[in-house]
């Protein structure tokens, strides 16, 4: 059954909320209504000037049968550089936008579906008002004006729908697309360009015998999150990549709802990585398979120097542990690795008729964790020069526990997940609402430690989290990828402290720490901790879990840079 949402009751509460915010915190200067922010304004002079239109449309996916519906985003360039935006023809994905750091970028967003909707440029640098927060959704018929600098470094960003209880379906349907940056260090680097820089944007879904989309049903589904029948690259089925015999850029984002892929080829040959989430890694990474979760990017240097005319190399998803809840990797033969203290033991009738006995009722797609095959790489000429892959890439500042002001008092981040609930910190989101921990010094440079509260304490601040122990916490336990919106950060160390090893010793070497990142897989029992600059724009800006349907549910917060 469909529930049907009141649109406008929805957008008096938005409103509402926006005047809280206000009051709660008024040097912020937030907007009284969205609707403040459909004027260009007369101080800002944009290099770049884009008219943006998300619209339903109908598309082929499918080599055969009837087109599907979805959510897209069209766009026209009104001022700028003609390969700003380069269109993807026959798809659902938007544009791919290509900007160079220091530019200055307006935005036109109108809304003509029949539900409100906000745009978030994920993993670009913004103010609050360009950042796409669900406060400033807006409804049909209505426009909003982004404008911003893009401070960012050379690397791979994306854009996509980030409306409140609604991102994983707009998601879904359709409301993404690639953005990528340069400067003049990349260009320095002389990578591979034209047709030899590709984009790879992982997603999968599910389609009926009518080739329309389905989705899940159900909260128990929503609790583990979407994962689709099919895989798709750059929006197409059983993707055929026609290569020459020289090397390549890949810039690979994951764009599924819900699926961590473990990267790696079918011959076992290793990868090699030159940029991690929007920033180029000091230098090359090479890995015997790269993980990836979702909202995370990563720039594969992919070099077929050598192999024959003819050939072939199949990129697959690699089988893993411990990314999902115990019960759910037992029930596809995989034993999760809670070495001899935990077990099935553990689960209580009741956890087996509640939530993990919903798990055979999934939308039946692919087992997260499970092998399966992305795309083929066909080699279909040989050339006889080929780029050489640089030794040393970009400069890069190292962040340490010596520029930040909070070494002993690491501001948390506490995942929990239990009686049907998902929270961080202890709450769910709340549009106008940040925490005494959640407020942040504009210009500072903080210590964050992300973790999986297993029980009843969060750390500092001594809230209370829901009730559930071992049974409500370990044993539902599944990976989350974090992201935080605003300026990125480093990775600074990763620690396993729970009772699932064997399960990350099937994923732990895949993990890239030594780039900027934005958005970094917490699987359980495993400590992360970050160091994070909050600079140039007060204002709210989110963290949450970029599994979007536990984003949907309330894993989401914000921080107020003030």
């Amino acid at each position: 059954m469909t529930k049907k949402i009141d649109y406008k009751r929805r957008q008096f509460l938005q409103h509402s909320a926006i005047g809280a915010a206000a009051s709660a915190f008024p040097e912020l200067l937030l907007a009284q209504s969205a609707r403040i922010q459909s004027k260009p304004s007369p101080n800002f002079h944009p290099d770049v000037e884009i008219e943006f239109i998300t619209r339903k449309a109908f598309v082929p996916i499918s080599p055969q049968g009837p087109k599907t519906g979805v959510f897209k985003y069209y766009a026209k360039l009104l001022k700028g550089p003609k390969n700003t935006l380069v269109e993807l023809k026959n798809n659902y994905l938007g544009p791919i936008l290509n900007f160079t750091k220091g530019q200055k970028v307006r935005i036109y967003f109108h809304n003509e579906l029949p539900e409100p909707s906000i745009i978030h440029w994920h993993g670009l640098h913004v103010p609050q008002k360009s950042d796409g927060h669900p406060m400033y959704a807006i409804q049909n018929g209505e426009r909003y004006v982004y404008e911003f600098e893009v401070k960012n470094r050379a690397g791979t960003s994306f854009y996509h729908s980030h409306t409140h209880e609604m991102t994983a379906t707009q998601v879904y349907k359709g409301l993404a697309g690639l953005i990528q940056i340069t400067d003049d260090e990349e260009q320095r680097l002389e990578l591979p360009t034209g047709e030899y820089d590709i984009p790879m944007v992982l997603q999968d879904r599910t389609l009926d015998a009518n080739n329309q989309l389905t989705y899940l049903r159900g909260m128990h589904s929503r609790m583990l999150g979407f994962l689709g029948k099919q895989i798709l690259v750059n929006g197409k089925p059983d993707m055929r990549f026609q290569v020459k015999s020289r090397a390549y850029r890949f810039r690979v984002l994951n764009g599924s709802n819900s699926r961590i892929y473990k990267l790696g080829w079918q011959d076992g040959t290793p990868l090699t990585a030159i940029a991690t989430d929007a920033g180029i890694l000091p230098k090359p990474e090479t890995k015997p398979y790269i993980m990836l979760a979702p909202g995370e990017r990563v720039e594969l240097w992919l070099d077929f120097s050598g192999r024959k005319v003819g050939s072939e190399l199949v990129m697959y998803s690699l089988p893993h542990s411990g990314t999902m809840p115990l019960m759910y990797e037992r029930m596809q033969g995989r034993g999760g690795g809670m070495g001899r203290r935990g077990g099935m033991g553990m689960m209580g009738g009741g956890m087996q008729g509640g939530m993990m006995g919903g798990m055979g009722m999934m939308s039946g797609g692919l087992a997260q964790g499970s092998k399966f095959p992305i795309a083929t790489f066909h080699i279909s000429e040989k050339v006889s020069d080929s780029p050489k892959l640089p030794s040393k890439l970009v400069n890069f500042q190292h962040l340490s526990e010596k520029n930040v002001d909070n070494v002993r008092d690491p501001i948390p981040i506490a995942i929990a997940m239990r009686r049907m609930s998902l929270s961080l910190n202890g709450r769910t989101f709340s549009m106008d609402r940040a925490m005494d921990i959640e407020q942040v010094k504009l210009g500072s440079i903080k210590k964050i430690k992300i973790y999986h509260d297993q029980g009843g304490g969060m750390g500092r601040g001594g809230m209370g989290m829901m009730g559930g122990g071992m049974g409500g916490g370990m044993m539902m336990s599944m990976a989350h990828p974090i992201h935080l919106h605003g300026q990125q950060y480093q990775v600074i160390s990763r620690k396993m402290t729970g009772s699932r090893t064997e399960a990350y010793e099937t994923v732990k070497d895949g993990f890239i720490n030594s780039g900027w990142k934005d958005t970094v897989l917490v699987m359980p029992g495993e400590e992360v901790e970050i160091i994070k600059p909050f600079q140039d724009y007060k204002g709210l800006f989110l963290y949450h879990c970029h599994n979007l349907e536990h984003e949907d549910l309330g894993m989401m917060r914000q921080f107020y840079v003030g």
